[in-house]
């Protein structure tokens, strides 16, 4: 080979590795397998930005596209769901809202069966339950714990804003959870859970709290499972924030986007929220009480607090938290729920992960519950990080991920 040639094979090597390469730490297993999968969704992002700015179309609709042709080339008709001989899969309506219906053909008959509704994560703007391990794993629950699984379709940002995918989650889970659709499907009114992840345990954390102090709906949920579930959009410098905003696959800047995004507010204000002057303490509607709830001095515990000192501002920048309309809004962030509201939350599950920057949000929901009365277990990775539960079959498929579904799947079992 000539020299030429292979400098510039060399140089681009070089290249490429140094844009793949990201320090991760040493807890984390499979690190090369992660910087791989974050470069893809780093490099997707980039060209959707690049192309919105070109004016070719919104930048969220291009991160699906991209998605979705990565998933069909991967995985053939994966669109369209695998096959689960002992599932029967059905595509319908709740009151209005697509659902996904998985049903095990075993355990019918009059023999009544476990409940699941399932909210998928992807920032309130990306994902669906019908593909991707979101797919694989409500097959497999279906199928392993003999449930009725109902996986939610809600409307995704930038065609709806909050609280419209909240209200497409509450809706269909009341149509459920009705006692003539139960009886159709054949599921016991005593054994139906509430689950989701990321943005998806978001809004089922909040419907789980609607539903439990809804006095006008007789079925309530027995149990929720929260997987590293995103609760509040007051203080993005947590413990977890700060140490992990530079750990794929959540940076700290995308979720505070998510949020601007899902609350219609506007996008400039990133930068503001990163320093928490939209939460100062001049701002009018926060009081001390609600301060408290997510108070992470308390909350958690010293190994997650170590040495990081509360970001808290005095005053605000003029006229900025008036464009956060969402910002206190229980149904938005759950975790500022009170506890009058907890108590009646059911049993549950929250999977945290060490190196993710919702880490503490979860860390703190749970101390919430258990405070108010509610027993919970919570799994706390500590190789994990954000994504891992969606990462689990092939060819996205950790060690970390077939763990984490596994904890999942087992904790219904005994917990349904």
């Amino acid at each position: 080979m000539r020299p030429l040639p292979v400098f510039v094979t060399v140089l681009l090597t070089a290249a490429l590795a140094y844009y793949i390469y990201i320090p991760l730490p040493d807890a984390i297993q499979e690190p090369w397998r992660l910087m791989m999968l974050d470069a893809a969704l780093r490099t997707t992002m980039t060209l959707a930005a690049v192309k919105s700015w070109l004016g070719l179309g919104h930048y969220i609709h291009t991160i699906r596209r991209s998605t979705e042709g990565m998933e069909s080339i991967l995985r053939p008709g994966s669109s369209g769901g695998g096959v689960t001989p002992g599932v029967r899969v059905s595509d319908v309506t709740f009151a209005g809202v697509p659902v996904r219906v998985y049903e095990p053909l075993a355990g019918g008959d009059g023999h009544l069966r476990r409940g699941l509704v399932f909210l998928h994560g992807g920032g309130w703007a990306l994902g669906s339950g019908k593909k991707g391990s979101y797919d694989t794993v409500n097959r497999m629950l279906s199928d392993e714990l003999n449930t009725v699984v109902v996986s939610v379709e809600y409307r995704l940002y930038p065609e709806v804003h909050f609280p419209v995918q909240y209200l497409d989650c509450l809706t269909a889970a009341k149509h459920f959870l009705s006692p003539e659709v139960l009886s159709r499907y054949e599921v016991d009114p005593e054994r139906v859970g509430m689950a989701g992840d990321s943005a998806g345990g978001n809004l089922a954390a909040a419907v789980v709290q609607e539903i439990s102090s809804d006095g006008g709906v007789s079925v309530k949920f027995s149990v929720q499972a929260l997987i590293y579930p995103v609760l509040q959009a007051l203080d993005f410098n947590t413990p977890s924030y700060l140490q992990n905003q530079h750990i794929p696959i959540l940076y700290r800047p995308l979720m505070v986007r998510f949020w601007l995004q899902y609350l219609s507010a506007d996008l400039s204000l990133e930068s503001q929220c990163l320093e928490n002057n939209h939460s100062s303490l001049d701002h009018p509607d926060i009081s001390p009480e609600v301060r408290a709830r997510l108070d992470w001095t308390v909350l958690l515990a010293p190994k997650y607090r170590k040495k990081h000192k509360p970001v808290i501002v005095d005053k605000g920048s003029p006229g900025k938290t008036v464009q956060l309309p969402g910002l206190l809004d229980v149904r938005a962030s759950p975790l500022l729920a009170g506890p009058e509201v907890l108590a009646k939350c059911p049993r549950t599950y929250i999977l945290t992960c060490e190196f993710d920057v919702l880490r503490d949000d979860g860390l703190m929901y749970a101390r919430r519950l258990q405070d108010a009365g509610v027993e919970v277990t919570n799994d706390h990775y500590r190789d994990g990080f954000h994504g891992c539960f969606s990462f689990a079959v092939w060819p996205f498929d950790f060690d970390l991920g077939k763990r984490a579904v596994r904890a999942y799947l087992n904790w219904l079992k005994d917990n349904l």
